[in-house]
Formats: structure tokens, C-alpha cells, sequence
């Protein structure tokens, strides 16, 4: 391992070999294998998606620990800030990407595949199905065998909409954060960070609430054809991003009380931000396409 000569910062830190890498992919193989077995009825699924979470969680916690100690230790100079930018930026991409490939789903499934079921070509062999999106009247359920129960669209009006405003209210703590972290003032730093992580809380709080009465009152599950399907992959995967998000915000502000991050050298925070307002964006997104349209 390099280090820094005489106390200076080095021109560029190597880290020694790690084990973190393949002891996090572990932790994922079980995370997905869990969640994949669990929705499809494996009782063991829910298991292995809990160990697979802890042991990852675990390994993040202990990578993250050796790299905040040689941030803290002077070992990262402009170089390795310019490379965890540069990481950061693409790690971001391929997020757009990510929900890209579940936003075109939706696009392909409400202007393609459901219109071309009701097409002139279908109406020998489906003479009763109706191409409507969303399905919401009884017989009209986007599936050609009627093996979807009826069930009732989500509407914008009110918890999604509740929801909208807390994640632009936490852009808002979160950038006026900065800017104090920028002007030295820690105290005020500090405090709208907790009130940004707090916001983020109350956020997967209020979607989970939504997703109970989605279930209970309206029906609408999982296997509520293709529009159940998309609604809960888009809405389920971003509330992930959400808690990952806020993980990342919540440590970031023990940090910040420990006295880390100065105003000229604070990456940590400004990579954490960059994720935080990548996930409030693709919210507006998911907000327009998936409550309103």
C-alpha cells in the first residue's frame, strides 16, 4: 500500500487487495435469490433475502469505515477525488439507465403490446377483450384468459402527491446544507441534513402506508397484469434508491458531527447530494408517468 511521504498527500493512493468486493457480491447473490424465490411463493425466500441484506449491509459498513480513515488518514489527494467523480457519474448513468429500461416497459406495454391485443388480428381468438389502460371495468382487465381480478388504479390524490412534496422539500434542506457546509457554518449544515433525512423517512413511511391500502382497498397487487406489475417494479425499486438515499444522507451527517468534510474538501457529501436529487428526479418522472398518465 502507498502512502503519503513525510505527511504530504500522495499523488495518487493505491489500496492494498480487499476482500470487500467479492464478500459484497455474496451478499447480493442471496439479496436477489431471496427476492426472486420469496414473490413467487418460497416461504425460504424471505430468509435469504434477509441474510443476503445483513451480510451486505455488514460489508458496506466495514469497506466504507476503511475508506472514511483514509480520507480522514490525508491519503486521498485530487486524483482520487477526480476518480470518485468520475465513479460517482457513471454509477449514476447506469441508474438512469436502470430506469430507463422499467420507464419504456411502461411506455411499450400501454402503446404496443395492450393496443396490439385488441388489434383486429386478436379479435377471433379474444373477441371480449377490451384494450383500455389502466383496465379499471369488469372484463377489461388487459388479459385476453380474464385470470386478472378486478382492482382499482392508484391515483395521485393524496399520498402520492404528499409524497412528491416531501422529496422536493428534501432538495431543498439538502442544497441549503451545502451551501452552509460551503460557508463553514457546520451548526446549520448538521441541522438541515437531519431535517433532509428525516424528510426521506417519513417518504418511505407514507409509501409504505400506500402500498398497504393498494393492497387491502384497491386490490391492486403484483399479479394485477402488466399495470400492477410495472406500478410496483417502478414505485419499489425507486422507494430502494430512496432508503439507499437516505442511508447514505444519514451517514454523511454523523460525519459531518464528528468533524469531518471541510468547506474545501467534502466529496462525501457532494457525491451522497448528487444521488439525493438523481432520486427526487426520476421521482417527478415516475410521478407524471405512472399516477398521472
Amino acid at each position: 500500500m502507498s502512502s503519503a511521504a513525510h505527511g504530504a498527500t500522495p499523488y495518487y493512493f493505491v489500496p492494498s487487495p480487499s476482500r470487500h468486493p467479492v464478500m459484497a457480491s455474496i451478499g447480493l447473490f442471496f439479496v436477489i435469490l431471496g427476492a426472486s424465490q420469496w414473490i413467487n411463493g418460497a416461504a425460504w425466500g424471505a430468509w435469504s433475502l434477509a441474510v443476503g441484506m445483513v451480510w451486505w449491509l455488514g460489508t458496506l459498513f466495514q469497506w466504507f469505515r476503511e475508506s472514511v480513515a483514509e480520507s480522514e488518514g490525508g491519503l486521498y489527494g485530487r486524483k482520487i477525488d477526480l476518480s470518485f467523480r468520475w465513479s460517482m457519474s457513471w454509477f449514476i448513468f447506469s441508474e438512469v439507465m436502470f430506469f430507463g429500461a422499467f420507464f419504456t416497459a411502461l411506455w411499450w406495454a400501454r402503446s404496443h403490446s395492450v393496443p396490439a391485443l385488441g388489434s383486429l388480428d386478436n379479435a377471433l381468438l379474444w373477441p371480449d377483450f377490451k384494450a383500455v389502460w389502466p383496465s379499471l371495468a369488469a372484463g377489461v382487465t388487459a388479459s385476453p384468459a380474464d385470470i386478472i381480478e378486478p382492482f382499482t388504479t392508484m391515483t395521485p390524490f393524496w399520498l402520492p402527491t404528499i409524497n412528491t412534496a416531501l422529496l422536493l422539500s428534501s432538495g431543498v434542506t439538502l442544497t441549503i446544507a451545502h451551501h452552509a457546509l460551503r460557508e463553514n457554518h457546520r451548526g446549520r449544515t448538521i441541522a438541515f441534513m437531519w431535517i433532509t433525512v428525516l424528510l426521506g423517512i417519513v417518504f418511505l413511511l407514507v409509501q409504505g402506508y400506500e402500498y398497504a391500502h393498494a393492497y387491502s382497498e384497491l386490490n391492486l397487487k403484483l399479479t394485477s397484469g402488466v399495470y400492477g406489475s410495472t406500478f410496483y417494479m417502478l414505485t419499489g425499486f425507486h422507494g430502494f434508491h430512496v432508503f439507499v438515499g437516505m442511508l447514505m444522507l444519514l451517514f454523511i451527517t454523523l460525519r459531518l458531527q464528528k468533524g469531518h468534510f471541510t468547506p474545501e474538501k467534502h466529496f462525501g457529501f457532494e457525491g451522497a447530494a448528487w444521488y439525493w436529487h438523481f432520486v427526487d428526479v426520476v421521482w417527478l418522472g415516475l410521478y407524471i408517468l405512472v399516477y398521472w398518465l
